[in-house]
């Protein structure tokens, strides 16, 4: 009989529940989107009733597909979009307040009194974060703001929070198990990352009661099973992280200094740092990678808010393409980026600026400028901002990075890759299997069952597809110079 755990892959616009066999690969995946809820400018919300039948159907799917072909499966795997908030009553189930999604902005405002009554040290030395209404913490707080009677409830013991993951695992299990795992609880800026605890002073700060939150476990463990009925044979779930997390065991970034790049809507760059948290002196995150068998691997991330959807922005807005895969052909057109410098600021600036109010911008045009010269300044802005990300955290962690392991939809862009891998004069590592954060979340519960005897053998699958290496191109100080000067001219 054929063995298969599941992973489902919980993300912002979607959720996919894939199925993967011994050696890794995909053999089957259902998708199902759901709906996006933008009540005020700046508010992002989704419906996490609609994000369980979602994922449910898709786990269906996989399922069903594993049946048809004489199939075992040993375990589920959670990767989920972090930071995004449910509430729900844990009675009956039902959420109190439609999801806040990570990247909703309502709490800002909150976030500037808190820097003005100097919280921001003691909470990034606590948590490897810094005040932003990007982190849970602040979105529960509003929840419980927004009605007198939830944070009545909430301190009653009444109510349940969640990031994605809880949430879903709550619901797998019939509302056994409230549980999330490190890297999620590391998210949320009530977590004390040194001790491994939901701090109380973190608590007392943002107004969260304790009775809200879940149980903290491994990222690899057995933490519940899935309900009875719900499927016809009750399932383990056995891991559990943070989307980029997963994409960085994913990718097998286990030795410290070891790095990785997702491309997707944003930019998320983390670097394992081994197992001490290492304290970022240039903005990036202090995070957790994971914990399997009681130790801990930290990380430093950095994000880019905007790069994939400033190719979607390209193609919807100026319709200078009409898909993002045909920016790659238009940037080809022209030998350079015609003095063009794009600052693709359109929903703020993450690391290592964090300026959520900051708003995009395009310089250097001229009469001569052609839409090729806009697509490959575009196309170098994304490979810009991940490679002041990842100078920063190479400064942060002393540690040379040996090279960049890639993924994420527009890691299929070639020229992307090849321009990424001049300006940061490293070899950039495309995998044969893209979906490394699901195939995490799978070799996170994989190892935990049994599936796979440990890390050496997870090393004897993972294959590459290409390696991109520099050119030697001549113009590199050139872009880069450029882009120096021009950042400089937006900061100030």
């Amino acid at each position: 009989m054929r063995k298969f755990i599941i992973s489902i892959d919980a993300g912002t616009t979607s959720n996919r529940s894939i199925l993967f066999d011994l050696k890794g690969k995909p053999v089957f995946s259902s998708q199902k989107e759901f709906t996006q809820y933008f009540p005020k400018s700046g508010w992002v919300e989704h419906n996490p009733e609609e994000i369980w039948r979602t994922t449910l159907k898709t786990l269906k799917d996989v399922i069903q597909k594993a049946k048809r072909l004489r199939g075992e499966i040993l375990s589920i795997g959670i990767t989920n979009q972090r930071e995004t908030t449910v509430l729900w009553d844990k009675r009956t189930g039902k959420v109190v307040y439609k999801a806040i999604v990570w990247q909703d902005r309502r709490q800002a405002e909150y976030c500037k009194k808190l820097k003005k009554q100097n919280k921001e040290t003691m909470i990034f030395n606590k948590t490897g974060l810094p005040i932003d209404s990007y982190f849970s913490g602040t979105k529960i707080k509003w929840i419980l703001d927004s009605d007198p009677a939830l944070r009545l409830r909430a301190e009653a013991g009444e109510l349940a929070f969640g990031t994605i993951d809880s949430w879903l695992i709550w619901k797998l299990t019939g509302g056994i198990n409230h549980v999330t795992d490190v890297t999620n609880a590391s998210r949320t800026l009530l977590f004390n990352i040194h001790t491994l605890a939901w701090d109380s002073q973190l608590l007392e700060i943002l107004e969260v009661p304790q009775a809200l939150l879940p149980k903290v476990v491994s990222s690899s463990e057995k933490v519940g099973k899935t309900a009875k009925g719900l499927f016809q044979k009750e399932i383990p779930i056995s891991g559990i992280a943070g989307d980029q997390q997963a994409a960085l065991f994913g990718q097998l970034c286990l030795e410290r200094g070891a790095v990785k790049n997702t491309y997707g809507t944003g930019c998320f760059c983390i670097m394992n740092t081994g197992d001490k948290p290492v304290i970022s002196k240039n903005k990036m995150l202090t995070t957790i990678a994971w914990q399997r068998n009681g130790e801990v691997t930290y990380a430093l991330e950095g994000s880019v808010f905007i790069a994939g959807a400033l190719v979607q922005w390209l193609r919807d807005q100026l319709q200078i393409i009409s898909s993002a895969e045909a920016i790659e052909s238009l940037a080809q057109t022209v030998d350079d980026n015609g003095g063009v410098t794009y600052i693709p600021a359109l929903s703020g600036r993450g690391a290592p600026y964090w300026e959520p109010e900051a708003t995009g911008a395009m310089l250097g045009i001229t009469r001569g400028t052609q839409k090729g010269h806009i697509a490959r300044a575009a196309l170098e802005a994304i490979a810009l901002r991940s490679r002041d990300i990842i100078l920063e955290m190479q400064k942060d962690a002393g540690t040379p990075f040996p090279s960049l392991k890639v993924d994420g939809g527009a890691s299929n862009n070639n020229l992307l890759m090849q321009i990424q891998s001049d300006l940061l004069d490293k070899e950039v590592v495309r995998p044969q299997t893209t979906e490394t954060t699901a195939i995490g979340a799978a070799f996170l519960a994989g190892l935990a069952v049994g599936f796979w005897k440990d890390e050496a053998e997870l090393k004897g699958i993972w294959k590459s597809d290409r390696v991109f290496t520099p050119q030697g191109s001549t113009n590199r100080s050139q872009i880069v110079t450029q882009w120096d000067r021009q950042m400089q001219r937006i900061l100030t």
